[in-house]
This record gives structure tokens, C-alpha cells and sequence, in this order.
């Protein structure tokens, strides 16, 4: 029997992201979060306005979306309550989101990737580094910016759109015999679900009939097939 409840919040459950920025001084800053949906080679991402992330992203139009697998628990929960925002530790009640984070236990740490023991890897086209441990790692620009919430009193959140520029996957995790298609059955992604942390079952529950239609009918939503070598193309189907 359905009973009628309140939730605070509303996380169902979502793969766990880790976002690099740049910060002003050419340091880069990870933000672990799950507010985030894809459609095609879109991402949206729900951020605070005056989060580190959110500040250097629409500064610089630029960041990396690396996606955490399932036994990376000890770096997510290592940046969980960390800020690249001096301020956090002075904020005022006035300051919204700033203050919670310090009410919160929020601590500024102006070294990420050292802190959780991670390691930068230089990106192909953005300048902020990708995160070595993650099997997944988009590349991505900034597009748009829509303010949330408009109708309620708390304030202060936006959803930022962004465009997977390059993505680059751990050769664990790639289909056999397939240049562009990443096997399920061997990614574990971590996932938050009313703040705890998950991973998928070991193997899809049942065949999905929407899994009949092939990937590449996608591909007009998507980024272009890039060109890959003669090398490349017979690794490829060894």
C-alpha cells in the first residue's frame, strides 16, 4: 500500500560524477556529484551557483565529467565534504549554500587529486585534467545555463548544459570487436541513491527490448565517428 511522504530530497539514484574545473590560478578542482542526465552528446548538471565548479565553469566554459566506477569508494568519499572555496569557512547564515556547506562539516582543500589520491591525466582538447582512475572520461564544453527554482523561495541553483567534446574509456570496459560502444556488462558504475553509495547487479536483470535498436542509429544525436587508423581499426577487431 502506497503511503503519501515528503522527501527532503530526491535522489533515486544516479551515476556518481567527479567534475574538473580550472580554478583561477591554473590548479584544477573536483567536485563529486550525481545531479546529472544525458541526452545525445548533452549532459545536464545541477549545480549550486556559487560552487567552486559552478564559478570556474562559466568562467572558463570548460570541464572534464569522469565517471566513477564502483570500487572507487575511498577517493569519492575522501572529496565528499570538500570545497575549493576559501570563503566556505567564514560564510554567514546570509550566504545560502556557502553557509549549509560549512554548517556541514565542509572543509577547503585547495589540492583535490592529492588529497583523494587521484591523478590528473592532461585532456585532449579542454585544459582541465581528467582523473586517471576513472574508466570514463568526457570532455566537455559549456552551452547553457538555466536558473532553477525560480518559483521558491531557495534560490540559488542552476542546470548548466554541456557538450561531450572527446570521451575517453578504459580499454576494460569497451565491447569486443566494436570501436564505439562500451560492454555493460563490464561497467560498474557507482551510484548515489539518497546520498549512500551503490554499484549495479553483476549482470543485466533481463534482454531489453529497447536494446534491439542498434547504437549507431543514435549517432545523429551524438558526437561524429572519429577517424581511427589502420592499426587502430585491427586492434580494434583482434
Amino acid at each position: 500500500m502506497h503511503q503519501t511522504i515528503s522527501p527532503a530530497i530526491f535522489y533515486w539514484g544516479t551515476p556518481v560524477v567527479l567534475i574538473t574545473t580550472e580554478n583561477e590560478d591554473g590548479t584544477f578542482n573536483i567536485a563529486p556529484m550525481s545531479s546529472a542526465w544525458w541526452l545525445g552528446n548533452r549532459c545536464m548538471l545541477g549545480l549550486g551557483t556559487i560552487s567552486q565548479t559552478t564559478v570556474n565553469l562559466l568562467r572558463t566554459k570548460q570541464c572534464v565529467l569522469n565517471l566513477a566506477s564502483d570500487d572507487m569508494i575511498d577517493a569519492v568519499n575522501a572529496l565528499a565534504r570538500t570545497t575549493g572555496a576559501k570563503d566556505v569557512a567564514t560564510a554567514e547564515e546570509h550566504t545560502g549554500y556557502k553557509y549549509f556547506k560549512r554548517m556541514n562539516g565542509y572543509k577547503y582543500v585547495p589540492d583535490k587529486f592529492g588529497h583523494a589520491g587521484l591523478t590528473p591525466q592532461t585532456s585532449d582538447i579542454v585544459r582541465p585534467a581528467r582523473i586517471g582512475e576513472c574508466p570514463a572520461q568526457m570532455e566537455a564544453e559549456l552551452m547553457g545555463v538555466y536558473e532553477m527554482m525560480q518559483d521558491a523561495d531557495t534560490q540559488g541553483f542552476i542546470a548548466l548544459e554541456v557538450k561531450v567534446l572527446c570521451t575517453h574509456v578504459h580499454e576494460s570496459i569497451r565491447m569486443t570487436g566494436h570501436q564505439n560502444r562500451v560492454d555493460p556488462d563490464k561497467w560498474h558504475p557507482m551510484i548515489m541513491s539518497f546520498q549512500e553509495l551503490y554499484g549495479l547487479r553483476p549482470k543485466k536483470i533481463s534482454p531489453s527490448v529497447l536494446a534491439r535498436i542498434q547504437e549507431e542509429a543514435y549517432r545523429p544525436f551524438s558526437n561524429r565517428v572519429q577517424v581511427v587508423s589502420a592499426e587502430a581499426e585491427n586492434d580494434i577487431r583482434a
